[in-house]
């Protein structure tokens, strides 16, 4: 029996990867009152915490906010807004000295044996990665995720007034169109499961703000942990958020191929360290280089490009995987700039500097999300996204690589702004109402698990097959077929039985998919990293054009 309970604090946030833990302490910072940060795993189980390559930010004289702007648009393919990314780049450095404050480390010229800048450049040893013609990616080795998610989480649990609670999951967002009130709908708060109390909580806030990352555990192969199903966006589609761009799904060129060994990113920071990329052709005794054919980067090419290439040359091959070449490079240089993908791949058996590494594309960032402005404003009332749940129109039709940590430190900041100025309102709109509990009608307890595991690698599987990196109208046609019966099956079993944290992902899972096919289908061209082969060109009329999903009304409480 899942019992139900309820409690109040000014600001809720579903989510503790950079964004989320950055948008507390922001808000902590600022005065705002009691603030919870609910996330489904341990607090630094999430996407943040692998990010290998660094934060793209303009912090040497040889660079500037304009190029930096420049490298973005191009990458986007003409989808990017503008005013978005020189809001977002601008705001860089100031984020970046943030969180050298609270105790980030990034690796300096001199720890990596390097001679002392010169007057006016950067301390810092700067990377470079595809799609970048500067160098301007921080980096604290090849481990960036996980330094910058250490410091924000001792800082977050330095704070008192910030409470996290560890393995809740968050259900739906409490709208007040769902609940029954006049007037505009407004976010109140969320209902959470409490997994080690198997209780069902109604947290009311005067904020909440989504930071739940991203949705790779879509595909079938990702570089995301198992935590990321998009709850963020499928939660925020619910509760009446606009959704934009979901077609956009970034696959990441280099993920290592080997069957001891699973999803593990090479960062691209390596080619841009002089990586090469190779495939093995017809006629070919040793691995060729092929990138200079698809574009005039070669390997540096932004990652739409090159995860493509690598599908094209694998198919017309019949390869397994391409390779990667980092011999050019001694084992010292590279245990010292990449140590955490060395060691990985000396575990597997692979000595980068004396053999070539084998790796494959795969579902890696969502440039699309939960529509917000550059405060993290979804339009409703109380209702914040922030990180990749959110599309601010950074990223527009491909992300280019490292601007995500930067967008993830610099909306957050806006948001706590943005909350804070809004504060009277928020309060007013709560007044001294508070959310319903959650009532759990005739549901029983599941003696058929196998529902979720079935519908769980099903969808991950026709996702891979049919809304992959190459698709085609006959794909997204079977793929709208299959989910729309797949998710009849889950909705009746989502009423029927106590909630889980299974049945929770897999419901959250199967909205992503559909609203990733429904736009796919909406937009008849190819663009950054959609490719229908029916619609092979970019229509120049789509320019700055986003593909819009919001739904109507569906029923949240039993």
């Amino acid at each position: 029996m899942q019992t139900a309970k309820e409690c109040f604090f000014d600001h809720l946030i579903i989510g503790s990867g950079l964004a989320g833990l950055s948008t507390a302490l922001m808000l902590a910072e600022k005065g705002a009152g009691s603030i919870a940060i609910i996330t489904k795993s341990a607090i630094d189980d999430c996407n943040s915490k692998l990010a290998q390559g660094g934060i793209a930010c303009v912090t040497d004289v040889g660079d500037t906010f304009e190029e930096h702007l420049a490298d973005t648009l191009e990458a986007g393919a003409h989808l990017c807004s503008p005013e978005a990314v020189m809001g977002i780049v601008s705001e860089g450095p100031e984020r970046i000295k943030w969180l050298i404050d609270i105790g980030t480390h990034f690796t300096t010229l001199e720890e990596m044996g390097k001679a002392p800048p010169e007057a006016g450049h950067s301390d810092f040893d700067l990377g470079r990665e595809g799609g970048h013609h500067k160098r301007r990616i921080l980096h604290a080795g090849d481990v960036t995720g996980a330094e910058v998610e250490r410091s924000l989480v001792a800082a977050c649990r330095a704070n008192p007034n910030i409470h996290v609670f560890e393995y809740h999951t968050a259900i739906d967002l409490i709208s007040t169109w769902h609940i029954g009130w006049m007037g505009e709908n407004r976010c109140i708060g969320a209902y959470v499961l409490d997994e080690r109390e198997n209780t069902i909580v109604a947290i009311t806030a005067l904020s909440t703000t989504l930071a739940t990352g991203g949705c790779g555990k879509v595909y079938l192969y990702t570089s995301n942990p198992d935590v990321a199903c998009g709850a963020g966006v499928a939660m925020g589609y619910r509760a009446f958020a606009k959704i934009a761009n979901m077609e956009f799904y970034q696959f990441h060129p280099t993920i290592l191929y080997h069957p001891k060994v699973k999803s593990f990113l090479i960062s691209e920071a390596l080619r841009g360290e002089g990586g090469v990329l190779k495939v093995l052709r017809p006629g070919c005794t040793e691995p060729v280089e092929f990138m200079q054919e698809y574009h005039p980067m070669k390997s540096l090419a932004p990652r739409d490009v090159v995860a493509r290439a690598i599908d094209n040359e694998l198919k017309r091959s019949g390869q397994p995987c391409a390779w990667l070449d980092m011999r050019h490079h001694t084992a010292e240089f590279l245990q010292r700039r990449f140590p955490n993908i060395f060691a990985k791949c000396m575990e597997a058996g692979i000595d980068m500097s004396k053999q070539l590494i084998p790796v494959v594309p795969a579902a890696h960032f969502s440039c699309g999300g939960v529509k917000t402005d550059l405060n993290g404003f979804t339009g409703i009332p109380g209702l914040y996204a922030v990180g990749e749940t959110a599309c601010t129109g950074l990223h527009g039709a491909n992300r280019l690589a490292s601007n995500s940590l930067l967008e993830a430190l610099v909306v957050p900041a806006n948001a706590a702004k943005h909350i804070m100025e809004h504060l009277e309102d928020l309060r007013t709109g709560l007044a001294d109402r508070k959310a319903p509990l959650w009532t759990s009608g005739d549901a029983t307890s599941s003696d058929e698990q196998v529902v979720i595991t079935h519908n769980w690698a099903e969808i991950r599987q026709f996702m891979w097959d049919y809304v992959g990196i190459y698709r085609t109208n006959k794909r997204l046609e079977r793929a709208k077929r299959r989910i729309e019966n797949i998710r009849e099956e889950i909705d009746k079993y989502y009423w029927n039985f106590h909630l889980t944290k299974d049945l929770i992902e897999l419901r959250n899972l199967a909205t992503v998919a559909e609203l990733i096919i429904d736009s796919a289908m909406e937009r008849k061209e190819s663009r950054g990293l959609h490719f229908n082969a029916d619609y092979p060109d970019r229509d120049p009329k789509q320019d700055g054009v986003d593909t819009i999903l919001q739904q109507h009304y569906s029923p949240i409480n039993r």
